[in-house]
């Protein structure tokens, strides 16, 4: 079965701190784009929203998915990870084969 990706509270509560400190919300874009030692890699920055985006949305707070990185984001969650090697966006995709070491460059 498809589905859409899926945002953990923790990325949310983490955009709801990063409104906190610029003192505006964002969205968080999640995209795909060729490229990375694997394959393709995520492209993840805050951005304003497009007409044909995915909005993910929670209490105010949004991650966008455009249309042509949504196939390869189905089923896949995206997540924030606070750990001793930085902390960071992270996506569980369960359409990558395989991944670098770093976590931003897949292959399908």
């Amino acid at each position: 079965m498809t589905l859409p990706p899926r945002v953990t509270d923790r990325a949310f509560a983490r955009l709801a701190e990063i409104a906190d400190m610029t003192g505006a919300p964002r969205p968080l874009r999640v995209g795909v784009s060729g490229g990375g030692c694997s394959g393709f890699q995520y492209d993840i920055r805050l951005d304003d929203p497009a007409s044909d985006d995915l909005v993910l949305e929670k209490d105010g707070f949004k991650v966008l998915v455009d249309p042509v990185s949504l196939p390869f984001l189905q089923n896949a969650v995206i997540d924030f990870s606070d750990e001793l090697i930085g902390a960071r966006f992270v996506i569980e995709n369960p359409n990558a084969s395989s991944s670098c070491g770093c976590g931003t460059s897949f292959s399908v």
